[in-house]
């Protein structure tokens, strides 16, 4: 899966080539190329913004200089993704229907925004990472460049995500590991007991529980649906 990302700050991404992300890379499952708006800009000194026509606080992303960074990528059947907190709160559901994609390209946005022009000529879709403003597009650009990708194949163990909170409508089970009593605290009992049918009805339970002591609203979400394909 490919990944374009346009910004202002590349050099926030060095994280993305650590852990199971930079061995997707080095892998080619993924493949992330950071593109400085920037290089773009024809003014000598390199500008990229401008004030507010009408008026107001801060700066504006100019629409040429982005629509030139836009135009330098093969675009393929490539989806252009706004990271904007007036976008649709990225979910795991969301996550899933991205990681189908074969080429997204991210656009990071800075200042007040970029020129609505620009935005209404090139982006397919905003996301936002929840509802709260941030400097810039590119922390939400990694969260959903590290959340698809572990859906892509081969990144991660598929059981691993079968297993995982919002999988199945639940948050996921208590995990325990060596040593087996902690702090004078054991481990319960059931896993221990190599009975795979007992542990599996027991994390069901645990995932039920937990899921409706932090988030009632998923628990409720999830009855509903067990009614309506009559498992209850």
């Amino acid at each position: 899966m490919r990944f374009d990302v346009l910004t202002l700050f590349p050099e926030m991404f060095e994280g993305i080539n650590s852990s199971i992300l930079g061995k997707a890379k080095e892998k080619k499952l993924i493949e992330i190329n950071l593109i400085n708006i920037r290089d773009f800009s024809k003014d000598k000194h390199k500008k990229v913004d401008d004030t507010p026509y009408g008026g107001g606080a801060g700066m504006v992303m100019r629409p040429d200089v982005v629509y030139d960074c836009y135009k330098s990528i093969k675009k393929d059947s490539a989806k252009v993704i706004y990271l904007s907190p007036q976008g649709k709160t990225l979910n795991q559901e969301k996550v899933k229907q991205l990681s189908k994609e074969s080429h997204l390209i991210l656009l990071c946005g800075h200042y007040e925004g970029i020129d609505q022009r620009v935005l209404d000529k090139i982006v397919d879709e905003e996301i936002s990472i929840g509802d709260y403003c941030l400097t810039g597009g590119e922390l939400p650009a990694m969260v959903l460049i590290d959340s698809v990708s572990r859906y892509v194949k081969g990144v991660l163990n598929e059981k691993s995500l079968d297993e995982e909170s919002f999988s199945n409508g639940l948050l996921e089970y208590p995990q325990y590991t060596r040593p087996e009593i902690f702090e004078g605290q054991s481990v319960p009992e059931v896993l221990l007991s190599g009975n795979h049918q007992n542990i599996a009805s027991w994390r069901k339970t645990q995932s039920e529980n937990i899921t409706k002591i932090k988030r009632p609203d998923l628990f409720e979400k999830y009855i509903e649906n067990m009614k309506t394909n009559r498992v209850l």
